[in-house]
């Protein structure tokens, strides 16, 4: 296997997929629906690093306390990737649309430099922004965590259904890799062994420790396609047709294909490990 990283995030993912370059892919939800509404043939097969949260970040003197001050402002985030439809959520939650703020779409680097020399007054982002916390060039007002769990960024790993019909022997051991690696990723004591790996990257350790701080693991990395996963990509599918991302309605009842992920849990002994979570949020049966 061979790993290629995208600076153009999903958009350049999908354009790969369509242009037979790509057979697996680690994606966002926006992006992925984005494909799947274009025509891309795709199956989901694995829930990869789910339910992150969202960050707003500000100028370390602005006035913005929280989202319902961000009215006429200049609020940057990057369209097209799982950021704008948490975004949309959230400011419909505190009764706004992007209407009401001057949004500016760019990727973190660009609303980085744009903070800093006070271009715009804030920024929707990943946990990026608390690097920029960190270093004193924002403030952060609000974060999903702690608030409405379909407020955060889901994301999956899928397959193009050709190489799935082609190499299903290969799809179920890359599926099941990745599900060891959740196991480990999953553990308490793996937890600072597991920043300082993904510190490897170029993100500080301390990131990480502030994304997750408050957070078990078994969340936040579970490889689920449980009932909460599926549901919000329902949702997904409709908003991204409501604020005009597609133009046509996005079925996702047949887009996830669990028997890889089912088969990987059963052979490893992990059906019970992660909490399989309700439309609602929460563990089923608690």
């Amino acid at each position: 296997m061979q790993w290629y990283f995208f600076r153009g995030a999903g958009p350049a993912v999908n354009e790969a997929i369509a242009n037979n370059q790509l057979d697996l892919a680690y994606q966002g939800d926006l992006p992925s629906i984005i494909g799947r509404a274009n025509g891309l043939k795709t199956k989901i097969v694995f829930g990869g690093r789910s339910h992150g949260p969202i960050y707003l970040a500000v100028l370390p003197d602005s006035n913005i306390k929280g989202v319902d001050d961000l009215k006429g402002r200049k609020v940057a985030f990057q369209r097209g990737t799982n950021v704008e439809l948490a975004v949309a959520k959230v400011l419909a939650a505190h009764g706004l649309t992007e209407r009401d703020l001057k949004v500016i779409t760019m990727d973190f680097v660009q609303a980085q430099a744009a903070l800093a020399s006070r271009d715009i007054e804030a920024s929707f982002g990943e946990s990026d922004l608390l690097e920029l916390a960190d270093k004193g060039v924002a403030r952060i007002a609000y974060t999903t965590k702690g608030d409405n769990p379909a407020f955060g960024r889901q994301a999956h790993v899928l397959v193009t259904e050709a190489f799935a019909d082609q190499h299903p022997d290969v799809t179920g051991r890359v599926v099941r890799a990745f599900v060891k690696a959740a196991h480990w990723s999953s553990l308490e004591e793996s937890r600072e062994a597991l920043f300082e790996l993904w510190a490897r990257s170029g993100i500080p350790a301390s990131t990480f420790r502030a994304d997750f701080a408050g957070q078990d693991l078994k969340y936040r990395n579970s490889p689920l396609l449980d009932d909460f996963l599926r549901d919000q990509y329902r949702i997904q599918a409709v908003q991204a047709k409501e604020h005009g991302l597609v133009r046509r309605d996005v079925d996702v009842s047949d887009w996830f294909d669990t028997r890889y992920l089912e088969a990987a849990l059963k052979e490893l002994q992990l059906e019970d490990f992660w909490p399989r979570l309700g439309i609602d949020g929460r563990p089923v049966g608690a």
